[in-house]
């Protein structure tokens, strides 16, 4: 401008600005960069003494191009990366973590997925920002959870999936799937609801959750494989499983209604677990008895029948014989346990005055009770 060429302006003379005083010396001044190109370009033309255009000059700058070109391959994989090289856009080899080389665009090029990282996608719930709470809160995603199960049942669940590129099929994922994590999102909806809708609501709820992840977990593999995904699933986990929030107090007094059921058939059970067998040990004690008292019963009558038979072969060979032996035995017997009394009457003999004892053959009579006079006894005239 003009007035830079005045001395201090136009607003006087002297070293000052447009505003009063000049400006001040602060420190030395930093080196203009004008400056510095102008001696690097005076450097270069002495050693092109031809100028830039000199067939030395022209060389120089091929190679120091040619340099940076090959310098341009080098490349470095992070620890979690995989290498995939690539020639002219076709797959040719794997590198590892570390510092590697490819030849130079367009020759070669490299990708670096993240093929040792494990990935975690949620279904049926989803991370939004809370700037009331400063932080992130958890979200349900109903169309996503809501599920049928196989007894026409509405079930809420949410589960997450881990997953990971195959160590040796990182070339799948990368040239057989467009958008990696929406089709595992996609496959785990849909093996989810598959599983589920095969099962009940009842087990799902209790004690089938590691069944249903293992089942889940299996089934998206297949499909992955089938697509060809080089993805390798390590974890199905089920967060929340509950009924929708709509029925889920009629829910819970149905539970507490089964929990008493169990409760009661358990007692139930205790109950007749302790009674059942002692029936079971009075009946073969009564069993044992009988078959005792049956064997005793068929011996002794087995016994009889052999005395009888004895008695009856002596018979025949001497009947009066062996009849005045049973009058004798019987009247031994029924004589044996009685009080006897040997009265011989002969007509030598004193007298004796036979007497009839009526109050020990009368049966006795119960006391009379109070206010009635007693029974007087009578006697044989």
């Amino acid at each position: 401008m003009p007035w830079k060429n005045q001395g201090g302006g136009p607003w006087g003379s002297g070293p000052r600005g447009p505003w009063g005083s000049g400006p001040q010396p602060v420190g030395p001044r930093p080196p203009d960069l004008e400056d510095l190109l102008r001696r690097g370009q005076d450097r270069l033309q002495q050693l092109l003494p031809g100028g830039y255009f000199s067939g030395l000059g022209i060389a120089l700058i091929v190679v120091g191009a040619i340099a940076i070109w090959l310098a341009s391959g080098f490349y470095r994989v992070q620890s979690e990366e995989l290498g995939i090289v690539l020639r002219f856009g076709k797959y040719v080899g794997d590198a590892q973590p570390g510092l590697n080389y490819h030849l130079p665009y367009p020759i070669e090029t490299v990708l670096l997925p993240k093929a040792l990282r494990v990935n975690t996608i949620s279904i049926g719930m989803t991370l939004i920002d809370d700037p009331t709470r400063r932080g992130r809160t958890m979200r349900d995603v109903p169309e996503e959870s809501l599920m049928l199960t196989g007894d026409e049942n509405i079930v809420d669940v949410d589960f997450t999936v881990l997953w990971r590129i195959k160590p040796k099929g990182v070339a799948d994922y990368l040239f057989n799937i467009q958008n990696p994590e929406g089709t595992v999102k996609a496959v785990a909806e849909s093996a989810m609801r598959e599983v589920v809708g095969k099962s009940d609501i009842q087990p799902i709820l209790t004690g089938a959750r590691t069944t249903t992840e293992q089942s889940v977990q299996e089934l998206m593999q297949k499909t992955l494989d089938n697509y060809g995904s080089g993805i390798q699933v390590t974890q199905v986990q089920m967060q929340k499983v509950d009924p929708p929030a709509q029925v889920i107090d009629s829910f819970r007094d149905v539970q507490a209604a089964r929990a008493d059921l169990e409760r009661l058939q358990n007692e139930a059970q205790t109950y007749a677990n302790r009674v059942v067998p002692d029936a079971k040990g009075r009946a073969a004690q009564i069993i044992q008895a009988a078959e005792g008292y049956k064997q005793q019963a068929v011996a002794e009558a087995v016994g009889q029948s052999a005395r009888f038979l004895k008695v009856y072969e002596e018979y025949k060979k001497a009947p009066d014989v062996t009849r005045e032996r049973i009058y004798l035995e019987t009247m031994e017997r029924v004589l044996g346990g009685s009080e006897k009394l040997v009265y011989d009457g002969g007509a030598g003999q004193a007298g004796v005055l036979p007497y009839l004892p009526l109050n020990e053959l009368t049966p006795k009579r119960p006391p009379a009770t109070t206010g009635q006079s007693a029974p007087q006894s009578g006697g044989t005239r």
